[in-house]
């Protein structure tokens, strides 16, 4: 196109070019512009974007080992005094409700965090194996446990009235019921560690189990005072029992861990998955420790973690990304490394020694 005869030409000078401002010498970048106060800014294409934020994790409390395992505790305890009930004899009587008291309690506490942790997995068939296997080693347990935990409770009594306690009322017969109480709450944690197949499980399992059961047990006595005793009593009682078992084995599980998964995205958001064993399986089959689901992505057995020493060794058999990079082979993790799978996102952490 050409100018019109009649538009004026634009021509500079010397002098003016002369005026014209350069960057220092060293600058990088755009030279910034300034606006006028109260002016509106609707941003420059020249502008440096700022760095990405990591969006703030939000864990679900359902998926809080405490919280499922606290809630599955309470539930199964109530049921097991729930069949019971109606055939415990108060005092010097006996009958069936009486001998199955608490072995059947420790087994539906069992039974309740089997399907608690299925459930939360999302897995039909974990459900079914466990919850078989939690009941028929809660009834065996329960019933070997109770009657230990009789003996124990016999001895600490024997020695309460030794010393001059002469009434339930006193704090030290109920410390002697929690003691003994104890011994049942490890029966529920042993149970819980077989079931997941890992002794650490198991030890983890046992600790919070009788931490959990000695609180239950000092508070059953004041809580039959407050109630005046009965069936509400031990509803009441053996009802916190399982919940401060749950709760207390979660905590433990949680404070004690020294790795384990977050994972960051997916179905399973916000859950963590210890790695108690030396081989962890990840994959779409419900036999993997870890399953993942309806992710067409991923392999029945896609990858492993296995343990060797203070080193978590990452094995790809499907598709997997760490820090973005994929993994061929084998992958040593660090803290904080970031993984992929998938629709999947997980973050490996360990304890800080």
């Amino acid at each position: 196109m050409s100018f019109d005869d009649h538009q004026e030409k634009v021509r500079v000078s010397f002098d003016e070019l002369s005026t014209v401002a350069t960057p220092s010498e060293g600058a990088v970048g755009p030279t910034p512009v300034t606006l006028p106060v109260g002016a509106k800014s609707y941003g420059n294409i020249n502008e440096t974007p700022d760095e990405p934020t990591m969006a703030k994790e939000k864990s679900s409390l359902f998926l809080q080992a405490w919280f499922y395992l606290g809630l599955a505790g309470l539930l199964g305890a109530l049921a097991g005094w729930g069949i019971c009930e109606h055939a415990f004899v108060d005092g010097d009587g006996h009958r069936w409700g009486n001998l199955w008291l608490l072995p059947l309690l420790v087994a539906l506490m069992c039974v309740g965090f089997a399907i608690a942790e299925s459930v939360v997995e999302r897995s039909l068939r974990k459900a079914v194996l466990r919850t078989g296997l939690g009941l028929v080693l809660g009834i065996v347990l329960g019933f070997l446990f109770d009657s230990i935990a009789n003996v124990v409770f016999s001895i600490l009594v024997a020695i309460s009235h030794a010393a001059g306690v002469q009434t339930r009322h006193n704090p030290a017969f109920w410390i002697a019921r929690g003691i003994a109480w104890m011994v049942i709450g490890a029966a529920g944690g042993v149970v819980y560690g077989i079931v997941g197949q890992s002794m650490k499980k198991t030890g983890y399992g046992v600790l919070g189990g009788a931490l959990g059961a000695f609180l239950g047990g000092v508070i059953f006595d004041p809580i039959s005072f407050a109630t005046h005793g009965g069936a509400t009593s031990r509803a009441v009682g053996f009802g916190l029992l399982g919940m401060f078992t749950g709760i207390a084995m979660g905590l433990v599980e949680s404070a004690l861990k020294d790795r384990w998964l977050y994972v960051t995205s997916g179905p399973l958001a916000g859950k963590q998955f210890i790695l108690y064993k030396p081989v962890t399986t990840v994959g779409s089959s419900q036999t993997c420790d870890i399953y993942l689901f309806k992710d067409a992505d991923i392999l029945p057995q896609h990858a492993t973690l296995e343990v060797k020493g203070s080193r978590t060794h990452l094995v790809a058999a499907g598709t997997v990304y760490a820090a973005g990079q994929p993994v061929r082979g084998m992958r040593v993790l660090e803290n904080g490394s970031v993984i992929s799978l998938g629709r999947y996102g997980f973050r490996y952490q360990e304890k800080q020694r």
